[in-house]
């Protein structure tokens, strides 16, 4: 008896965990929305700390949130390489982690001496982002690539100006 007195009590942990596993992985709303959002430069962590990398990527930026899942955005910072660089693109998150959405961030980016000599490139970044009534804050990890661009982990803080919802 005690045996399946276990058994159910491991049973319907189980299956209570699998209904929060499903309230905490969840598809955001894709609604239109009008969000003005002005972003800071980025704080990053580099993978390879020991090349004398720029982690104070000073700088601004903009975001439009147009729906639930997407954004515009653009802005310029100095660099890794302590150069400035500009960019461009399209935030993607399709999902939430909790409170984090996850998805990417395609852009383009220039600047950066060892790629392509300074011109613009396309990059394809992870990001999530964690947003609180008029604060946020985006995370994006950024790749390496060879010895021509350095990962790391960047923090992007953000406030919001407009929400026209």
């Amino acid at each position: 008896m005690r045996c399946l007195q276990t058994v159910g009590m491991l049973a319907l942990c189980a299956t209570a965990s699998a209904a929060h596993a499903d309230d905490w992985f969840t598809k955001v709303d894709a609604t239109p929305r009008s969000e003005f959002w002005v972003d800071t430069g980025f704080a990053t962590a580099h993978f390879d700390d020991d090349k004398g990398l720029n982690g104070r990527n000073t700088g601004y930026g903009v975001e439009y949130r147009y729906s639930g899942t997407m954004a515009a955005t653009a802005g310029h910072f100095y660099n890794s390489d302590r150069a400035h660089s500009s960019y461009a693109g399209v935030i993607w998150q399709p999902y939430a982690i909790g409170p984090l959405r996850v998805g990417a961030t395609v852009a383009g980016f220039n600047g950066y001496p060892r790629v392509r000599d300074g011109r613009w490139f396309p990059a394809l970044i992870p990001t999530l982002t964690y947003e609180y009534q008029r604060v946020g804050i985006n995370i994006g990890i950024i790749p390496t690539i060879g010895d021509r661009l350095y990962g790391g982990v960047s923090v992007q803080l953000k406030l919001k100006l407009f929400d026209g919802r």
